[in-house]
């Protein structure tokens, strides 16, 4: 009989957990730790927002714990020595954790193998964790990963997946491991408004709602801006709080076209951890370089300011990016539209936009930001990387009656229908009404063939 410890990092759950089923698996008793990583913060990483929800999934996973005759140990610092510290502490004989992509999460990983080995413990590191599959699992003949989506899918779909694994009915946990007191959001300033609230329970809650009578209609709606038609379940994702292999069966068992859609979304958020998972560097670098020279000096400054504070005079991408400061989430197509105008309209380097969506996002995940940023700047791996999205063409298309404009840009709520879309096109006092919205930073023309010179497409 030994004991295990298991390391918590973005599994932040009981149900579906391998490293914790594995732990428990002949132990006598089990330590479930949690490290606030000095490293997350030292790297600017530790965003309000991703800090306040954290703080709700360690606490639900602590009640889960208690519930279960167990508690959660927290320890911030040095993830490496707060680990060995509680191995020492509780004389451990193993760890579980989960697998993770980034570059940090893989030299973490190497360090702390190496520092167990020194004290004679053994660590053990579960795939299909954080993602449906294991990066890595599923290759094409003639690299170590897929660079585009759709060969990707189709032998993603052909793999079996793995079972769903049932919460422990008890986790036993050792006398005499210390620790500190659990974090709080209370604690925390500057968050958005509209942040919802994490944890376990609050995941499975809207899962089960979710799957009671939104995904339903996921294929046809999931880009209506104003309906709201997706899923939300993309902050329980990144935080671990559900797991993706449970989402895939439940979905499947489901059926139906809105299921199979919500499916592909989780192969695309497999996909773009395998990316990551065999080029680290994607998370900084261009993963395909189009020898950009980017915009710089006051004059982008001051659009990528008006960008931030959704004064870019387009009302759609100001609404969108309103919603992200108010709620710390934007919908999906809202981040396509407004990372395009970004990059390709305004082109400005996508990295800027990156860093304040992670500033942001309570689902700011690496793998899915950077990737999904890179997708729209066309460094990464779409396969159209030089289209450009005009944004009142997908206002009109995906908020056809601008109420979505409306609820975000309160200054335009009295213009009736398409209008809201193109308030620069009004003339004489009815333009003076709306005085509060701005013109538009750029013209799109311009914008598009300073693009397409800057790409050597003119």
């Amino acid at each position: 009989m030994t004991t295990s410890v298991v390391l918590f990092t973005r599994d932040l759950r009981l149900h579906d957990h391998p490293p914790l089923r594995a732990a428990l698996d002949g132990a006598r008793a089990v330590v479930p730790l949690f490290v606030r990583d000095r490293a997350v913060d030292a790297a600017g990483y530790a965003a309000p927002n991703r800090l306040a929800f954290l703080a709700d999934c360690l606490r639900a996973l602590d009640a889960g714990l208690q519930e279960r005759d167990g508690r959660l140990i927290v320890r911030s610092g040095d993830l490496v020595e707060a680990v060995c510290a509680v191995v020492g502490e509780a004389e451990a004989d193993e760890v579980h954790m989960a697998a993770d992509v980034s570059a940090h999460a893989h030299r973490r990983e190497e360090l702390l193998r190496a520092a167990l080995e020194d004290r004679g413990c053994r660590l053990h590191v579960h795939d299909a964790v954080t993602t449906v599959l294991a990066p890595g699992s599923v290759t094409p003949a003639s690299s170590d990963h897929f660079a585009v989506f759709t060969p990707h899918f189709r032998r993603w779909g052909e793999r079996p997946v793995r079972n769903v694994l049932a919460a422990p009915r008890s986790v036993p946990v050792p006398d005499g491991v210390g620790s500190q007191p659990l974090p709080s959001r209370g604690d925390l300033p500057g968050l958005s408004p509209g942040l919802p609230a994490g944890g376990e329970g609050e995941a499975r809650k809207r899962l089960a709602a979710w799957l009671r009578g939104g995904i339903t209609g996921y294929e046809d709606h999931h880009d209506d801006l104003v309906g709201d038609a997706t899923s939300r379940l993309s902050p329980y994702l990144h935080f671990g709080a559900l797991s993706p292999v449970e989402l895939v069966h439940r979905a499947r068992r489901k059926g139906g076209p809105g299921a199979e859609a919500f499916v592909r979304q989780l192969a695309w958020r497999d996909f773009h951890h395998q990316v990551l998972s065999a080029r680290p560097h994607a998370a900084s670098a261009d993963y395909r370089t189009r020898h950009d020279r980017w915009r710089t000096g006051p004059a982008a400054e001051e659009d990528v300011a008006a960008w931030k504070d959704g004064r870019t005079g387009y009302p759609i991408v100001d609404a969108a990016m309103r919603q992200l400061r108010h709620e710390g989430w934007m919908h999906n197509r809202g981040r396509l539209l407004t990372a395009s105008f970004l990059t390709k309209t305004l082109y400005v380097d996508w990295r800027v936009g990156a860093r304040h969506f992670l500033d942001l996002l309570v689902d700011g995940d690496i793998a899915n930001n950077q990737l999904n940023w890179q997708w729209a700047a066309g460094t990464g791996t779409d396969t159209r990387p030089h289209r450009v999205l005009n944004p009142t063409t997908q206002a009109r298309r995906f908020d056809p009656d601008g109420a979505y404009v409306r609820r975000w840009v309160p200054e335009l709520a009295g213009l009736e229908g398409r209008a809201v879309h193109e308030p620069w096109r009004l003339s004489g006092p009815e333009r003076a009404a709306y005085d509060a919205c701005p013109d538009p930073i750029v013209d799109l023309a311009e914008g598009l063939d300073r693009f397409r010179r800057a790409r050597g497409r003119d």
